[in-house]
């Protein structure tokens, strides 16, 4: 595919995009002329996918970070803005999920889920605002997800995190509209990515049919991350610009049936 330069001049940090929709999200964003920050705390994935697209010319740089940690977040923006100098895109893909009966849920998972979740979202982006709102530009996207609408068995904890992460995006996009930002939230279903095979894994654990072939009942067929990345795409360049506060359901129907 030739690139199109839909995102050429911009700088993208995108967390939790070493591997799934964030490494093809990484790899889409680099080829349409971005310079691209991929934080994730996967090292090995993260320093294997710098080196594939370095060795391609793409201006790519690794950071390792957990951004759920406030000080490995700050450090995540202040490396990418020393690489690049400034931030234009933020991608917000980072994320985990638990699987279980909401009675059996501790208060530490609860803590977790929302800190690799919703509190993840809110550290980047107030890392990040600041600079955007000086030069009076920036996009935000954050991967969501189907169960902000349409909410599943034994995911309790989860749907709660997502819904905090994308109701803090919607306020955010009314908050700052007129100052030249705009914040959109990418919903997915099931996904053919660890995270989505982690998910199945769990689901199956407790007797839930979650087997490729139900995936493809409730939606089709299984989606593949490079549809995640074309959605985080269109939402991150100019292409978009009318859209703000938006939830972007990939989905393939599994929240309109």
């Amino acid at each position: 595919m030739k690139p199109r330069d839909r995102l050429a001049g911009r700088v993208a940090l995108i967390s939790g995009g070493a591997n799934g929709a964030g490494a093809s999200s990484v790899r889409l964003f680099a080829q349409e002329s971005a310079k691209v920050a991929i934080v994730d705390k996967d090292v090995p994935a993260g320093r294997k996918l710098e080196m594939e697209l370095l060795a391609k010319g793409h201006e790519v740089a690794f950071i390792a970070a957990d951004v759920s940690k406030p000080d490995q977040a700050s450090r995540a923006v202040e490396r990418t803005l020393e690489r690049f100098g400034q931030i234009d895109i933020l991608f917000n893909h980072a994320g985990i999920i638990i699987v279980k009966p909401f009675l059996e849920f501790s208060i530490e998972e609860w803590d977790e889920l929302m800190e690799n979740n919703a509190k993840s979202v809110f550290l980047m982006t107030r890392l990040v605002l600041p600079e955007m709102l000086k030069r009076g530009y920036g996009v935000i996207v954050n991967t969501s997800s189907s169960a902000v609408r349409s909410a599943t068995h034994l995911e309790s904890l989860y749907c709660a995190s997502k819904a905090a992460m994308n109701q803090l995006a919607r306020a955010l996009a009314v908050e700052y509209r007129d100052r030249g930002i705009r914040c959109n939230n990418i919903c997915p279903s099931f996904v053919r990515t660890q995270h989505g095979e982690h998910e199945i894994k769990q689901l199956r654990a407790y007797g839930v049919f979650a087997s490729e072939r139900d995936v493809n009942v409730m939606q089709g067929r299984i989606c593949e991350p490079e549809e995640v990345a074309n959605v985080a795409l269109f939402l991150a360049s100019d292409e978009s610009s009318f859209i703000n506060g938006a939830e972007i359901f990939v989905d393939n129907t599994f929240t309109a049936v």
